[in-house]
């Protein structure tokens, strides 16, 4: 995946979650579990969009960035 698309993939992923954000009287319990996830994907895509700027700025192959997991990714709040 190269920045482009994973530029593509976070848009299409905030409007999902402005989607849910956005709707009145509440959301059902999938719904709920469905913003949470989309939280953790945001996180991960522009964590792999970080990386992938880093490699390339100081000379290495931005294709060797990964997706970290949800728990590597979620401490960085802390």
């Amino acid at each position: 995946m190269n920045n482009e698309q994973i530029l593509e993939n976070i848009g299409q992923l905030v409007e999902e979650e402005r989607s849910l954000r956005q709707r009145t009287g509440g959301l059902l319990p999938e719904e709920l579990t469905r913003l949470a996830e989309l939280e953790v994907q945001l996180d991960q895509a522009w964590d792999l969009l970080r990386q992938r700027r880093a490699k390339s700025e100081f000379g290495e192959d931005p294709d060797t960035a990964a997706v970290r997991p949800p728990a590597e990714v979620e401490a960085y709040r802390s």
